[in-house]
């Protein structure tokens, strides 16, 4: 049965649902948004009272311009989405994305812009959001569904299937308030998502729980797309990188990229966050000095080309007591995970009979075939015999990888390819 459009009508904005929509359907349509807030909370009441009262009187709108101690959360922020794609909206904590979110969402009005949703929205955007924690968990689904805009049959009919999602068979008769933020997560999402929403909204909470129910989710959102919009929000790049077809980059309120695609908004997120400044661990009887990449680069942060090589030149000093060293490199994404271990041509850690005090070493890798990006490396040293770990340089170096092609993968490797007869 089609539904009439619900139009949410506040000058200078517009708020526009509709239920309903086809596959080809522009199901979300955000035209410059903007949403402020003050920092003072007395000056945010009053202006609050003065702009109702302007309203009423049909003066003239206070809401384009900053007062004292007003900023903007959000600032003319603009995109589409379309059934079938999946939104990653991405920046550094207090960039705004909450915010946004809460105007998607009708949960706060924005000073200016038209926001147009279609068919059903189904929304996870705060841990424990729209639960009542007296209820036990099979009340709260009744309850969150219904919040969602689904008939107490329709939750009825998709019951079981939340329940097994959500993986709370034992306790979906205990309240809320004794559910760990973990379960809190699985029931919210598995309400909104079981519900077969035309849009759904999900905000950084699958960064709560275990890696088995992430999976999960993440299979469940590739599932919806066939049929939903989605916008997921994550620190986790990854993440984005394997569900999201588009890109939103947010900082400071405004938009800083916007694409198909991710790889490159994402780069432009890591740029965003500093490293951190090299961390020289040094016991007494072992240090690293004078860490250099690709000798003779002009740059301290070389760009090394999809397959060509990467020179690592150190100085390491080394008590006289220390009989043998064993030395091993580690190169590190900008998720902070090591992705490719630096050993011999036996796959070892390279190991050596302490002679000298000083000892010049040169790492040659002759063909790197990681993917576009920044990386750092990581160098430690220990004693082969007991393991003690003598020193660990944490960002040692640094370099960026050259784009050979937009991948979600760390390591491209080639491989040969034919057709079966």
């Amino acid at each position: 049965m089609k539904r009439e459009p619900i139009l949410f009508d506040y000058s200078p904005f517009t708020i526009h649902f509709s239920q309903v929509s086809t596959m080809s359907d522009v199901l979300i349509k955000v035209d410059n948004v903007s949403k402020k807030f003050c920092r003072d909370l007395k000056k945010s009441l009053w202006y609050g009272v003065k702009d109702i009262a302007g309203e009423l009187a049909g003066g003239g709108n206070a809401r384009d311009a900053l007062r004292p101690d007003e900023f903007w959360s959000v600032k003319n922020i603009s995109f589409e989405l379309k059934r079938g794609e999946c939104l990653g909206l991405i920046g550094a904590n207090g960039a705004g994305k909450s915010t946004l979110l809460k105007m998607l969402n009708g949960l706060i009005t924005p000073d200016q812009g038209r926001i147009s949703m279609r068919g059903r929205v189904g929304a996870l955007i705060e841990l424990g959001a729209g639960f009542n924690p007296i209820l036990p968990g099979r009340e709260n689904i009744y309850v969150n569904g219904a919040v969602l805009g689904f008939t107490k049959e329709e939750i009825s009919r998709k019951f079981d299937e939340i329940v097994e999602f959500a993986e709370l068979d034992e306790f979906i008769d205990t309240p809320v308030q004794n559910y760990s933020s973990g379960m809190k997560v699985r029931l919210g999402f598995a309400v909104a998502a079981q519900m077969d929403p035309d849009v759904l909204i999900i905000d950084e909470v699958l960064a709560v729980g275990d890696i088995g129910f992430r999976v999960k989710c993440l299979n469940r959102i590739s599932e919806l797309l066939a049929q939903s919009a989605v916008i997921f929000v994550s620190h986790a790049m990854p993440q984005v990188a394997r569900i999201c077809t588009r890109t939103l980059l947010m900082k400071k309120g405004v938009r800083l990229h916007y694409s198909a695609g991710t790889s490159q908004a994402i780069d432009l997120y890591y740029q965003e966050f500093d490293t951190g400044k090299k961390l020289n661990a040094i016991s007494n009887d072992f240090a690293v000095r004078n860490v250099a990449l690709n000798a003779g680069a002009e740059k301290d942060c070389p760009v090394v080309p999809f397959d060509g090589q990467l020179q690592i030149d150190m100085d390491c000093h080394v008590s006289a007591k220390r009989k043998n060293i064993q030395l091993q490199i580690i190169v590190w994404n900008q998720e902070q995970r090591p992705v490719l271990d630096v050993l011999t041509e036996d796959y070892q850690p390279y190991s050596w009979k302490n002679d000298a005090e000083s000892v010049s070493l040169s790492v040659m890798i002759p063909s790197l075939r990681l993917a576009g990006g920044k990386y750092t490396i990581v160098i430690w040293a220990a004693d082969p015999e007991t393991m003690e770990v003598l020193c660990r340089v944490e960002n040692a170096a640094t370099f960026v990888m050259g784009h050979h092609r937009s991948t979600a993968s760390e390591l491209l490797h080639p491989a040969h390819w034919s057709r079966r007869q």
